[in-house]
């Protein structure tokens, strides 16, 4: 069969004026086989060509979303930045961190607190400390219901910002898992249960008043103690 040529034309132009001979010098022209009612490319033999080349800029994938790598945490001590002796955090507690950055976000709050970090360690959700917080029935749902009867709720127009920054009583938790980190001889990763039990430290914090409320006590706290590195074992499987 004879290649022929489809023309588009205007809506405006009558039926009676199409002519595949001579195309209108205002249509889009492309020579075309048709074969089983099925456009296929003359010049690539591609039943699909036409079809995937058209359609193509419709089905785009989204770019990728930019992370945030974070390779330590903030430090309210200013002289530990150029110690080499600092022990590092481990990647459970570095993804519980910005979980925690994410979920003050998330409730519109401008600073990330303890009860923040609390809900971090929930949603990262592999470590030691969070499957001991579910164990004794402190959940993520439960924290955020008793962080917004605790704080309130922000003001729905607020956002905050990208990385919201630590409250007083947060950066003395993450300070706090450091320096007991500091004090054992051992020179593993600082995990996430340092950071839970830094949190439980901050007496007066929002985030020690939650653990209260949901029925965290020091007992519990000696018992999740027994397995601070217990989560560095597992990183390294």
């Amino acid at each position: 069969m004879a290649a022929r040529t489809l023309s588009i034309l205007p809506s405006s132009t009558p039926s009676s004026q199409f002519d595949y001979g001579k195309p209108s010098q205002y249509s889009l022209s492309f020579p075309l086989n048709l074969k089983k009612d099925v456009l296929v490319n003359s010049l690539l033999g591609n039943p699909l060509s036409l079809r995937s080349s058209l359609l193509r800029p419709l089905f785009r994938k989204p770019p990728a979303a930019v992370a945030t790598v974070l390779f330590s945490l903030p430090t309210g001590k200013p002289e530990r930045a150029s110690c080499e002796k600092i022990p590092k955090w481990s990647a459970r507690a570095i993804k519980s961190f910005a979980m925690a950055e994410l979920e003050a976000r998330k409730l519109k709050y401008p600073n990330t607190g303890t009860e923040a970090l609390l809900m971090g360690i929930l949603v990262e959700g592999t470590s030691e400390a969070a499957k001991f917080l579910r164990a004794n029935g402190i959940t993520l749902f439960k924290v955020r219901e008793e962080t917004v009867n605790l704080l309130g709720k922000s003001d729905m127009y607020f956002f905050s910002p990208e990385h919201p920054p630590l409250t007083e009583p947060a950066q003395r938790a993450l300070d706090w898992a450091v320096d007991e980190k500091m004090k054992s001889d051992e020179s593993s990763e600082i995990t996430t249960t340092h950071l839970l039990l830094g949190i439980w430290s901050e007496k007066e914090s929002a985030g020690h008043k939650i653990m209260a409320a949901l029925g965290f006590d020091d007992e519990k706290a000696k018992e999740i103690a027994k397995s601070m590195d217990k989560d560095v074992i597992l990183t390294y499987r």
